[in-house]
C-alpha cells in the first residue's frame, strides 16, 4: 500500500531515533534523515518499508544511492537496511582533514545492533588513494575494522590497493 500521513509520520520517526549508518562525523547520527525516492510504501502488519526508483537517503555527511532501498523494523527501531542496485553506492565524510569513505555493492546490509555494513558482489571500500575490492566487504563501524573476502573460499581473492606517498621535495 501507499504510504498515508500517519504511517510515514510513525516511520520517519523510527527512522531518526535509530540512525542506519553511523561510519562518519560523531553528529551524523543525530541529524534528520531525508528519503528521497519515485514510490514509498510501509506494511505496517510487517513492519517494513520499502523505497523504490533511484532512492537517495541523506543524514549529516551520508549519502546512500540505490534502485531499492527496505527497511526492517523491530519494535519501532530499525533492525535491518538492504540497499540492492546497479550498484548501490554510500560516501561519508570520517571528519575534518580526513577523505571521504566511498564504498558500493550490488548489495548493501547494514545491521544497527551490531553496527556492520556488509557490502555484497562486485564489492568496493575506498579512501584516501587505498581499496579494497571483494565478493563480501563487511565493515564493522563501531570498531573500525573492515573484513574482505571469505575464508572459506579460495577461488575468490581480495584485491587491496594502497598507494604510495609522494615526497614533497624540500627546497
Amino acid at each position: 500500500m501507499i504510504l498515508s500521513k500517519q504511517p510515514l509520520l510513525f516511520l520517519s520517526l523510527s527512522i531518526m531515533l535509530y540512525s542506519p549508518l553511523s561510519l562518519g562525523l560523531d553528529n551524523d547520527n543525530e541529524q534528520p534523515i531525508y528519503i528521497d525516492s519515485d514510490t514509498a510504501s510501509y506494511d505496517e502488519k510487517n513492519d517494513v518499508s520499502v523505497y523504490t526508483g533511484d532512492v537517495i537517503f541523506t543524514q549529516g555527511s551520508l549519502v546512500v544511492n540505490s534502485d531499492e532501498m527496505t527497511f526492517y523494523l523491530k519494535e519501532g527501531a530499525i533492525d535491518k537496511v538492504v540497499a540492492v542496485g546497479k550498484p548501490a553506492r554510500f560516501k561519508q565524510s570520517p571528519g575534518k582533514g580526513k577523505g571521504d569513505i566511498h564504498g558500493l555493492g550490488l548489495i548493501g546490509e547494514y545491521y544497527p545492533g551490531s553496527q556492520k555494513l556488509h557490502l555484497i558482489n562486485k564489492a568496493q571500500v575506498w579512501q584516501d588513494g587505498k581499496r579494497t575490492a571483494s565478493d563480501i566487504i563487511v565493515y564493522d563501524t563501531k570498531a573500525s575494522v573492515l573484513m574482505a573476502g571469505d575464508r572459506n573460499s579460495k577461488s575468490k581473492r581480495v584485491r587491496t590497493t594502497i598507494q604510495p606517498k609522494s615526497k614533497s621535495k624540500k627546497k
